[in-house]
Order: C-alpha cells, then sequence, then structure tokens
C-alpha cells in the first residue's frame, strides 16, 4: 500500500501530549506534514521553554513515522513557529501555501475530545441530505451515544429549523483558556450551525476560502466537549469546498445520500470517487426517497424509481445502509423542528437501524 497523509495523521494520532493527554494531532501540534520522494518530515510547534521535555515525543513520532509504507526517512522537528522549510529545501524557511488549507488556532482545540467525525454528503442538492444527517445525529443519541452535529452547508443552513432552533444565536463562553463558542442542544444532540452566528435570513455570499474558515471555525472553536460522534452535514457538491474541507478535516468515515433515480445516483457516484481520492472510507450509501406509500389506499408507488441506490451500493461495493421513505412524517417533522427519529414509530425505527448499521 502506497504512502497516504491519512495514514500518517492516524499513526501520529497515537501520540500523546505529556502535558495534557491529549493526541498531538487533535492539540494542534503538528503544523506541517510533507512527503517527497520517499522522505517525510513532520514539524510539531510547542513552547521553546518545553523542549527538552518533549524529546521522548519527537522521537515516538520520527519511529512511527519510519515504519509507514514508502517512508524510506523520517525526520521530526520542534520548532515555535507554524511554518516550515519545504523538504529539499535549504534556504531559509517560507510558508507552504496549499488552497484551502485552514490552520488550527493556539491553545485548546474544541474537537479535541471529539472519538468519530462523520461526514454526511450528496453530490447532488435536493436529495434530503440534511433531513438524513440530522435523523442519524438523534437517532445515534436514542442508542446512547454522545452526539454532536455541524452543519457545514454555509449558503443553506438547515439545522436551525429542522432542530426548532430558528431565530437563536449563539454564546460564547471561557474554556481550557480559550473563549469557544457555545453549542446548543436539542433532542439529545449538540449542534452547531452558521445560521446560529448570522443576525438576519439574507444569503451568505461567501466565496470557497471563506466558507472553509467558517466550517474550520465551528469545527475548532465550538466547545464540543466529549462526543462519540460529531456527525457533518457537508455542504452538497464536489467542488473545491467540499474537497478542501474533506482534506482539512478528515473524517474517519463518510455517508452518500442519493435518492434512486439514475441522475442523483451519477453524482453520488463522483461523491464517492471524491472521498476516495482523499483516502477517506465510505461507509455506505443511504437511500432516500424511495417509495411512497399513499395514505389514501396504501399502495406503494416508486416514484424516483425502484432499488437504484441498493443497485448502486452493489456495483460501487459500499454498503446499503437502508432506505428512507418519501413520507410526510418526514416533511411535517422537521417544518416543526422536531426530527422523526426523535419520536416512536415506523420512520423512526428505520433511523434507528441505520445508526445501528453506521456503529457497526
Amino acid at each position: 500500500m502506497a504512502y497516504s497523509e491519512s495514514a500518517a495523521l492516524k499513526a501520529l494520532s497515537e501520540i500523546r501530549d505529556p502535558r495534557t493527554g491529549r493526541d498531538i494531532v487533535a492539540s494542534g501540534m503538528l503544523a506541517d506534514l510533507i512527503f517527497k520522494d520517499g522522505q517525510l518530515r513532520a514539524v510539531l510547534s510547542i513552547d521553546p521553554a518545553l523542549a527538552n521535555g518533549f524529546e521522548p515525543v519527537r522521537k515516538s513520532a520520527e519511529d512511527t513515522l519510519a515504519a509507514l509504507e514508502d517512508v524510506e526517512t523520517a525526520s521530526v522537528i520542534l520548532t515555535a513557529h507554524k511554518a516550515a522549510p519545504q523538504l529539499g529545501k535549504s534556504a531559509a524557511p517560507k510558508k507552504r501555501v496549499v488552497p484551502h488549507q485552514a490552520r488550527r488556532p493556539d491553545g485548546y482545540q474544541g474537537d479535541s475530545q471529539i472519538e468519530t467525525v462523520l461526514a454526511v454528503s450528496s453530490a447532488k442538492g435536493g436529495v434530503g441530505k440534511s433531513t438524513m444527517a440530522v435523523n442519524l445525529a438523534v437517532a445515534l443519541a436514542k442508542l446512547g451515544k454522545s452526539v454532536g452535529l455541524l452543519d457545514a452547508d454555509i449558503h443553506g443552513p438547515s439545522a436551525p429549523i429542522l432542530l426548532g432552533l430558528k431565530n437563536v444565536m449563539a454564546k460564547t463562553e471561557e474554556y481550557e483558556g480559550r473563549r469557544l463558542i457555545k453549542p446548543f442542544t436539542a433532542h439529545g444532540i449538540k449542534a452547531m450551525s452558521i445560521g446560529f452566528l448570522t443576525e438576519d435570513n439574507g444569503p451568505i455570499i461567501w466565496r470557497g476560502p471563506m466558507v472553509q474558515g467558517a466550517i474550520s471555525k465551528m469545527l475548532w472553536d465550538v466547545n464540543w466537549g466529549k462526543l462519540d460522534y460529531l456527525i457533518i452535514d457537508m455542504p452538497p457538491g464536489t467542488g473545491d469546498a467540499q474537497l478542501g474541507l474533506a482534506q482539512d478535516i478528515k473524517p474517519q468515515g463518510a455517508i452518500i445520500v442519493s435518492t434512486p433515480q439514475d441522475l442523483a445516483l451519477a453524482d453520488a457516484r463522483k461523491g464517492v470517487k471524491m472521498f476516495e481520492k482523499v483516502d477517506i472510507p465510505i461507509l455506505g450509501l443511504i437511500e432516500n426517497m424511495a417509495v411512497f406509500i399513499c395514505p389514501d389506499c396504501g399502495s406503494a408507488h416508486h416514484i424516483f424509481g425502484k432499488d437504484g441506490a441498493r443497485a448502486e451500493a452493489e456495483n460501487m461495493k459500499v454498503p446499503y445502509l437502508g432506505a428512507a421513505p418519501l413520507d410526510m412524517v418526514i416533511r411535517e417533522s422537521g417544518d416543526a423542528g422536531i426530527p422523526a427519529a426523535a419520536d416512536d414509530g415506523k420512520i423512526a425505527d428505520i433511523f434507528a437501524e441505520m445508526a445501528q448499521a453506521i456503529i457497526a
């Protein structure tokens, strides 16, 4: 297996900061990671006064990286600077510019106690991605997991409506020496959205880097606390903003939402390929609006086609996590701000089964 940055980050995340017990990646110590021609260099940013005490950490990180596939030599440098020289260059240090790469702030990181980050994505808008993300988060919480939801759809935030949190503004609180944003709690989950940070209902007209910065802020500067799962409701599409978000945040897995029709499935394939390119595993595919049951006669109508997503999941060799119907209960509960998964009944059971499949 060839070298991958995600494998290197995963390996480094096993190494702990001796002062805090947090891993060196989540704590923001990793300032740079560069691989070129078999040489791998990592830069750990620390207080210079602590350099002697961090020598065992540096050596452990160096040994860990040296053991990775395709790595011929590995070096780990301790520095007080955030930028490091390009590998193989002897000139003065320069900032390494990577498009859309956000830099973590100093100090305590809001996501440092999150066990698993999962991205819920759809390469196409209008397939019910946000509705699925919210209901999956609530269903996971009902199964006893501590769960957060990050609404990363900057241009069309849905969480405030779906969770019954319209017209509320987030506040900040002091924690571990930093001023962090306090998430809202609703239906057993913690939630953050750009909708909690803006004053009115007007459109947010931002370009890629600004979107990227806002999403990173909602991850690193929000006091999420200890979570088993953080569900990220990704912005729709497979463009630069989505790719940059996937690379910067590096979720442990992605869930693709699609309707059964060929038009949506074509975009779902693009979504799968995007995550594969950045070494993020696909946990599975969810089929939304799979069938409509007539409330008058009880007959089933496959308005968008039958079993299209199930067949596509088999073709792409990814798990099929289940199907949600085109049902009035889901629509009405979303409009009312009470997710269907929070209630009891057949629809809630469907989301519970999907949540169990994700845990498995």
